[in-house]
């Protein structure tokens, strides 16, 4: 595993397991968001995102974590391992109201200075119907994957990853 991605819906936990994984993998880590996101919550254009994106997938080791669909066919392209945090909706809406309470008012460390962290309905909205628009968008990239795909449905499978692989 030298060139991987962490993808799955919002609040699946992909920043806090790239966060632990990288350096134990010894990979420089990449968050989407950090490309993708100015301060003040301004979207990086598209043209500078995929050239930034471009830059990073050229070099030899990475580990990416984010989903930003329109991004994941040059991710793909060059990852060995693509690890899908495919947790159930339910937890990851849990987990992103306790992420809201616990960072309020701060931006977290997979985000931009100048991001505070807050409520945005539209965001719920697009995580509560993940299984209906992003996550099948999502399958449908997958599919035509041809490195090694690590799919994990709940905490407790990713705890045994992590365990059998040592990275725990």
């Amino acid at each position: 595993m030298r060139r991987v991605l962490i993808i799955g819906p919002c609040g699946s936990g992909k920043s806090t397991l790239a966060r632990e994984l990288a350096p134990r993998m010894g990979l420089p880590l990449v968050h989407m968001d950090q490309l993708g996101w100015q301060a003040g919550w301004v979207e990086t254009e598209k043209a500078e995102l995929h050239a930034r994106l471009a830059e990073v997938v050229a070099q030899d080791e990475w580990l990416i974590e984010g989903n930003y669909g329109s991004t994941l066919a040059p991710r793909l392209a060059r990852a060995d391992t693509v690890i899908y945090l495919d947790f159930p909706i339910r937890l990851c809406l849990w987990r992103l109201a306790k992420r809201i309470v616990s960072h309020r008012g701060r931006s977290r460390p997979d985000m931009p200075e100048g991001c505070p962290e807050r409520f945005d309905a539209a965001f719920f909205w697009y995580v509560m119907n993940w299984n209906s628009g992003p996550g099948p968008r999502t399958e449908a990239k997958l599919a035509g994957y041809s490195g090694t795909l690590i799919r994990l449905r709940t905490p407790d499978a990713l705890a045994q990853w992590r365990r059998a692989n040592s990275l725990d």
